[in-house]
């Protein structure tokens, strides 16, 4: 058996097809044990170390940093045995080597790439080798053939008073400027439609001196438009802006940024989100002022000293309590029937250097404040650190997208695929506010709820919202009175 071993790019379980090397952690020369991290490569949903699967020293190393490779594909060659010795040459290619030489069956066995517009095998939604569908873990296996808009023929270029055809500038007969009289009209009225004459009036044209060509010589609207194209032809061209010296506007002031990972998986998600499911939003302004005072007197309790307390944990502990009096708001479209799920994987919208992505929190309704508490802080330590693992993005069931770290009041979210609501926290700020009849400074913020109109129609997603609101203006009372 040889003792030079090719490692080759895994399936980390989510239907990956390809992934992109992002930093090599081993070089040629080192000693690595066995499942010792050596690669770090991003996938369509996070970057994921591969640990070796054998230990040795590595003898070559197949694609560089930043390349993108295919699952199966080489990327590494260990040494399993290295204090053997030298490596004989006819081991160097003992790999392959040991593989059957494929029969003439096996050969014509073979099938071609199937036409455009097919998945191919591996893709995602395609049959891998193994008889399995690839597919991105939580997403599912997409079942209708791709489809390519087909594309327009570029327009021939015009010439100012010509027809391209081909090669060839060949000149085109002017309309004929319609005729004006070189003398006053005499005897009858203009004969125009009331239309016809107001077109005229508002173009400023006199349709006095103008020879109509509809019935009875009357004048029509296409007379009108002629007349003031006839007059403009004639004007002497406007002068064209002057341009700058040393002014340009093209590739060398363009950046072109390749869309892979974690951004085309969210583009594509979003855009099958967006024209699949029917969003409706709905917003909700709340005094969240006893919200915020609950907090100020959690972290002053001596357990949650060492735990970060923010207003997202009570925001998120309000959809959990609110999920459990609307069981329906945390369930699936699956075509002829709805999957409703009696555990919530509640996923966090966070913002990354390589692009959004929503990890979640497995069973989040079983945990209690504390817990949920330790949750949150980690995962988006995780996810601010490039950490998060394809399991942690997966099987999201409800989301909730903190958009008032940035400033902003709410948006308008696009649901999680396969989920069907998402909530938009806005930010928290200081307004004035009718609280028991009197004009006061409270602490404020607006919801914004987006959800799939097949599943949850206006009257739950209102319900929904309103229990939310209800819990932020008095936890307190919300928990004595839901719990």
């Amino acid at each position: 058996m040889s003792r030079i071993k090719e490692f080759n790019l895994p399936d980390l379980g989510e239907g990956l097809t390809e992934g992109e090397i992002l930093a090599w952690l081993v070089k040629v020369g080192d000693v690595i044990e066995l499942n010792q991290p050596i690669v770090e490569v991003e996938t369509a949903k996070a970057a994921v170390e591969i640990p070796a699967k054998w230990a040795g020293e590595v003898r070559s190393i197949f694609h560089p940093e930043g390349s993108t490779v295919e699952v199966g594909t080489p990327i590494i060659a260990i040494d399993t045995d290295p204090g053997a010795g030298p490596v004989p040459e006819s081991t160097t290619s003992a790999a392959t080597s040991d593989l059957p030489t494929p029969s003439a069956a096996s050969l014509a066995a073979v099938q071609v790439a199937p036409p455009e517009g097919m998945v191919e095998p591996g893709l995602i939604g395609g049959v891998t080798p193994g008889g399995r569908t690839a597919v991105l873990v939580g997403y599912g296996p997409r079942t209708t053939p791709a489809k390519r808009r087909p594309r327009k023929p570029p327009a021939p270029a015009r010439a100012d008073h010509g027809v391209v055809v081909g090669d060839k500038n060949l000149p085109v007969a002017a309309k004929p400027a319609p005729q004006v009289h070189d003398r006053p009209r005499v005897g009858g009225p203009v004969l125009a439609k009331p239309p016809v004459r107001k077109v005229a009036k508002d173009l400023g044209v006199d349709l006095a001196a103008l020879v109509g060509s509809g019935p009875l010589g009357s004048i029509t609207r296409e007379d009108v438009q002629r007349a003031v194209a006839g007059s403009t032809a004639v004007a002497e061209p406007l002068a064209a802006a002057p341009v700058t010296s040393g002014t340009s506007f093209g590739a060398d002031r363009e950046q072109r940024i390749p869309v892979k990972g974690v951004r085309r998986l969210t583009a594509e998600n979003m855009s099958r989100s967006a024209f699949t499911a029917p969003h409706v939003t709905e917003f909700l302004t709340v005094d969240v002022t006893r919200t915020m005072k609950a907090l100020d007197r959690l972290r002053g309790r001596r357990e949650w000293r060492d735990v970060r307390v923010s207003p997202l944990l009570l925001v998120a502990k309000a959809v959990l309590l609110a999920v459990r009096r609307h069981p329906m708001v945390n369930s699936t479209w699956a075509g002829d029937e709805i999957v409703v799920k009696e555990y919530v994987n509640l996923g966090i919208a966070a913002a990354t250097e390589r692009g959004l992505i929503v990890p979640n929190i497995k069973d989040a309704g079983r945990l209690t404040l504390r817990e949920l508490a330790d949750a949150l802080t980690g995962l988006v330590q995780t996810a601010k650190a490039g950490k998060t693992s394809p399991a942690d993005m997966s099987g999201g069931t409800l989301t909730i997208t903190n958009v008032g770290v940035f400033g902003v009041d709410t948006g308008t979210p696009i649901l999680p695929p396969g989920e069907s609501a998402i909530l938009a926290f806005g930010a928290v700020r200081e307004l004035p506010w009718v609280h028991k009849g009197k004009v006061r400074p409270r602490q404020v913020t607006t919801l914004g709820l987006s959800f799939d109109h097949r599943i949850i129609d206006g009257e739950l997603g209102s319900k929904f919202l309103r229990d939310i609101g209800d819990f932020l203006a008095d936890p307190e009372a919300a928990l004595l009175a839901w719990t």
